[in-house]
């Protein structure tokens, strides 16, 4: 069965009549005929009834149109949709980024792209740096916001800021009054940090060893408010990027003097796989906008 041969029944069925549909079509009245008959063959049951020089569907016609109709219509909607994703200013972005990034630079951005590219529409998905590279080689994102890449060349990795890292104490901590202070000067407090594998834990981990002290970690967590709130409680410090939702009046953050702390983070896409005309723009966007 080929595809040409349902438009043709499709413009049989609503004209009733094979001249009148042949000229519609533009072909002459025998190839439609014949293009018909080779349909009912395949199909091994006749679709029309003749009245003269009309036809009418017959009840094996009507079903077959019922189901045409449908399949005609799921094919131009799809052919809508792709052009849609086509269009740079009605397409669709997939986006990823670090919990630590929901609350601040991600609404940021949005907001600033939204106001520029009101159409556009944006998927977000909220990961660790691991899971949103491997959603990325996977295909299922475009883009992620993310500390580093993966070894993995076809993951490409632009830097756009630098992070600091505050290390951050409950008010009633006898070092809560300082503006700076040096990493080691914590060694023997109660420290509380990301769950491992979380690239902001890999990070305290690599400073802390820098600074020639392992932690004593004594609660983990997956959020950054969540561990905040933990050293609000005067459960113990953390050392971590700044947001909006952390409560100054409970948690002071110390700007760390030596080693100096902060991550950076960057735009990943992958390589080989061609960007839609939407996922494009977003990407040019923020690298105008957001690298330092």
């Amino acid at each position: 069965m080929e595809w040409q041969q349902i438009e043709y029944f499709q413009k049989v069925a609503q004209l009733q009549h094979m001249t009148q549909a042949a000229e519609a079509l533009s072909i002459s009245q025998p190839a439609l005929s014949r293009s018909i008959a080779r349909l009912e063959e395949e199909l091994g049951i006749s679709l029309f009834e003749r009245q003269g020089r009309s036809i009418i569907l017959n009840q094996y016609g009507k079903v077959f149109l019922r189901h045409v109709n449908r399949i005609l219509k799921e094919i131009d909607d799809t052919k809508k949709e792709i052009q849609s994703l086509l269009d740079p200013e009605y397409g669709e972005v997939s986006l990823g980024f670090l919990h630590t990034l929901g609350v601040n630079m991600i609404p940021n951005i949005l907001r600033a792209f939204q106001k520029e590219h009101a159409n556009t529409r944006i998927k977000l998905y909220q990961n660790n740096n691991v899971s949103l590279l491997r959603q990325l080689q996977s295909g299922e994102i475009d883009l992620c916001l993310v500390h580093h890449a993966f070894d993995d060349p076809h993951i490409q990795w632009e830097k756009l800021w630098d992070e600091e890292l505050f290390l951050m104490l409950p008010c009633t901590h006898p070092l809560a009054r300082r503006e700076s202070i040096t990493l080691d000067e914590i060694q023997s407090e109660p420290m509380i940090a990301m769950k491992e594998g979380y690239e902001l834990r890999k990070i305290a981990d690599n400073l802390c060893r820098k600074a020639n002290f392992t932690p004593i970690v004594t609660f983990e967590g997956e959020e950054v408010t969540t561990l905040a709130g933990l050293v609000a409680a005067g459960l113990g410090v953390a050392l971590l990027p700044d947001q909006k939702d952390i409560d100054d009046s409970k948690v002071a953050k110390l700007h760390v003097k030596w080693p100096s702390c902060s991550r950076q983070i960057g735009l990943s896409w992958y390589e080989d796989r061609a960007l839609s005309p939407a996922a494009a723009h977003f990407k040019r966007f923020v690298f105008t906008h957001y690298r330092e």
